[in-house]
């Protein structure tokens, strides 16, 4: 009975320094601006490839594969930038999506070009906060 009740007094007390560091995390995203209502609407419009237009041939899917593979080894590349959406329609590969900096957009470029070959890569990258 004794041990029950230790293990819940260090239960509450474990809880109670918890609280406070998980609403400095939820003040630190809070400070984010999320609002991201004009790319969904530019998106909405069919104009631009969405991952949604993504071949199922599995030639198109390996070579998606294969891209996401390589960006994702990449330790020096930020989440934003493993994050883009890589879209492959008959061999046509393109890189959709914000990365940090112009060293991420061409990092990308070069390994996805080397995969699916130059001509076959349509770089839409936009280096954010531009």
């Amino acid at each position: 009975m004794r041990t029950r009740t230790l293990l819940i007094s260090a239960s509450v007390l474990a809880g109670a320094f918890l609280v406070p560091i998980g609403t400095s995390f939820a003040q630190s995203d809070a400070n984010r601006a999320a609002d991201n209502t004009a790319i969904n609407q530019r998106d909405s419009g069919h104009e631009t490839l969405t991952p949604m237009d993504q071949s199922n041939k599995p030639s198109d899917l390996k070579m998606t594969r294969e891209i996401r593979r390589a960006i994702v080894k990449d330790r020096a590349l930020s989440t934003d930038a493993k994050n883009i959406k890589i879209i492959t329609i008959d061999g046509a590969v393109t890189l959709r999506g914000p990365v940090k900096t112009d060293e991420e957009k061409a990092d990308i470029a070069a390994k996805a070009a080397q995969l699916a070959g130059d001509s076959n890569v349509h770089n839409e990258l936009e280096v954010a906060g531009r």
